[in-house]
């Protein structure tokens, strides 16, 4: 094959808010359903590279739309090559930075890029890469739950394989916390690894207090408890509690990975490959949490996520909240706990007639 031909002709994106099988209740807000924009890439050998980001509330998705038409026009007659599309946003976004809805896009269209450049080879992702389709540790993902209501479910969890489990807190007072976290940690036992997530939503002291309240039920993180960007604060919360402070799924681009291990504001690393800059960006951020002996987990994105969390030396979790199972012609599987990787590509192909259903 001579990849001087392989160009990419067009790029379209759909518009779809697809149900979820549980809301997602958070400190923060719920989230009812998942706005998804979907991404095919066209290219001139006949093989279409597929991905798609998540907008969280639908009022992003026209405007992301919006971007890729746009972006569409520096993409059209360049080769299929990540390494040198990627480059070219950096350079062609540099003055105006790349966070928010344009690093979002941008980090979508890498994804399709790296599924195009794989299905012409007839390769996995994490083939493609370099590694093997392996299995991936996952725990199952929760909102703020009431135990009492979701105890079938966590049972469920359990008996799906996972070995971990992790429920969002931080929805009323420490009293109701204890409570909530001393009840999921009776259904799930001791043996079942255990995480919170605060969704930014604390501040530093009162962060302290009840991390060091909730420490006896042997957790394995606490995710987020203040700002995201509030790197200092991370650090102070790591210094003073004994519970792994776990951070990193709003790193913007693999600079600001770099600003957290220089801060020590994060124990793990947990990117989102729709924030961190796609594959591409991944990449980069998996290198340096490697030199900072950090575990990487994932955030949501759990086709992409297997395939980049195969190749990541020091791959921790892969987080299971399966937004997109709802348009998918062939969903993501879990076995014992674990999701392997499948391509070609990222595995992802389209359900057209739950498109046509859900579309916007």
């Amino acid at each position: 094959m001579n990849e001087a031909t392989f160009l990419i002709k067009d790029v379209r994106a759909r518009m779809v808010d697809v149900p979820l099988a549980r809301p997602i209740v958070t400190a923060s807000g719920t989230i009812p359903s998942a706005p998804l924009l979907l991404i095919d890439l066209e290219t001139s050998w006949g093989v279409t590279g597929r991905s798609y980001i998540f907008g969280y509330t639908p009022v992003t998705l026209r405007p992301m739309l919006e971007l890729i038409t746009n972006l569409a026009e520096l993409l059209r007659g360049k080769t299929v090559s990540p390494v040198e599309r990627m480059r070219e946003f950096e350079n062609t976004f540099r003055l105006l930075g790349r966070q928010g809805l344009l690093g979002m896009v941008i980090s979508g269209l890498d994804m399709a890029i790296w599924d195009a450049l794989a299905c012409a080879y007839e390769l996995s992702l994490a083939q493609l890469l370099g590694g093997q389709d392996i299995p991936i540790p996952a725990y199952d993902s929760y909102g703020i739950i009431d135990p009492k209501r979701y105890g079938p479910e966590l049972e469920r969890s359990l008996k799906q394989g996972f070995r971990a489990i992790k429920i969002k807190v931080g929805g009323g007072d420490l009293k109701n916390d204890r409570e909530t976290v001393a009840a999921v940690r009776d259904i799930v036992g001791r043996d079942t690894r255990l995480m919170l997530d605060y969704n930014q939503s604390l501040t530093v002291p009162e962060a302290v207090r009840r991390i060091n309240c909730l420490a006896e039920h042997d957790l394995q993180w606490v995710e987020e408890p203040v700002p995201a960007e509030d790197l200092i604060g991370h650090a102070a919360i790591r210094n003073a509690c004994t519970v792994p402070i776990q951070t990193g799924e709003n790193w913007w681009f693999p600079e600001d990975i770099s600003r957290a291990i220089s801060a020590r504001s994060s124990d793990f690393a947990m990117l989102d490959i729709m924030k961190i800059g796609g594959v591409t960006g991944w990449l980069r951020a998996a290198g340096q949490a490697e030199g900072a002996s950090m575990p990487v987990s994932s955030h949501i994105f759990v086709e992409a996520s297997a395939h980049v969390l195969a190749v990541t030396p020091t791959a921790h979790f892969l987080e299971h909240l399966d937004k997109a199972r709802a348009i998918l012609g062939d969903p993501i599987k879990v076995e014992d706990g674990m999701v392997r990787p499948r391509g070609p590509g990222l595995g992802i192909n389209w359900d057209e007639s739950a498109i046509a259903r859900y579309s916007l």
